[in-house]
């Protein structure tokens, strides 16, 4: 497969704290890779300067074959990539439809011209999404009057009707009991599935062997392992200060070392 999305040596630094250190890794066009690491490894941040909310300190972010570490955060939404949050923001004011008509008409190729009304390609796009997601029953109500359940899946309704390539989400699952876990995982691979290349940040390691063919594991900003999931949850370094002796235990345990 064709690398769609590459980081190579960025770093991102908040006065003399390194918030991402020398990072690079890629994802190839189709993949679900995802990322994961302790709280304050830089997870969030390095999200912020793939889509141009921080801009990087030094480094190159390529995207379908484009430079975009120094592009406006709308640009490179209209270039392909779209995100969702750890937590749920929407126009709690505005209607279930609305709020995905706002990713229709701004974030899409070939828009972002401020109108007073939306166009009919929105209106589809924000349509699809909603439907896709299961939320097309409820796009008359507020985003104020849904579950968090459903907020996550309004998120990713709008994220969807910017028609993106790369599909950036952060904790997905977060929040979630069992059975939205399993219903958020079965939508991140239908998406997949769709055609959407999926980056994903998730601290719940069931969730992220469930739909990742790669995993990266961040610490203090840095890369410190780095391959398929089942591999890397195996690695001592890992294991040591990300994972915990439990995880050793367990692991232990499922080898039949006791």
């Amino acid at each position: 497969m064709a690398t769609l999305f590459e980081c190579q040596n960025v770093n991102k630094a908040y006065g003399g704290l390194s918030a991402v250190k020398d990072l690079t890794f890629f994802v190839e066009e189709g993949e679900i890779y995802a990322i994961a690491g302790p709280n304050g490894a830089g997870k969030t941040t390095l999200f912020d300067t793939i889509t141009g909310v921080s801009p990087v300190t030094s480094g190159v972010i390529r995207f379908d074959g484009q430079e975009i570490q120094r592009r406006r955060p709308d640009s490179i939404c209209r270039l392909g990539i779209a995100r969702t949050f750890q937590t749920t923001v929407a126009f709690d004011t505005q209607t279930v439809l609305t709020n995905v008509l706002v990713g229709g008409m701004l974030g899409r190729e070939g828009t972002g011209n401020p109108s007073t009304s939306f166009s009919e390609a929105a209106i589809e796009a924000a349509l699809d999404g909603l439907e896709f997601c299961d939320l097309l029953h409820k796009q008359g109500q507020l985003a104020s009057q849904l579950t968090v359940s459903e907020r996550k899946r309004l998120m990713l309704a709008t994220a969807l009707a910017t028609q993106p390539k790369l599909l950036l989400l952060d904790e997905p699952v977060g929040g979630l009991n069992r059975t939205e876990r399993e219903d958020m995982l079965s939508l991140v691979r239908k998406v997949n599935q769709a055609g959407v290349t999926v980056l994903l940040i998730e601290h719940i390691m069931k969730a992220v062997q469930a739909v990742a063919g790669r995993l990266l594991i961040l610490h203090h900003g840095e890369k410190i392992a780095e391959g398929p999931p089942s591999q890397v949850l195996r690695d001592e370094r890992v294991i040591e200060v990300y994972l915990g002796g439990k995880h050793r235990e367990r692991q232990s345990a499922s080898d039949g070392g006791g």
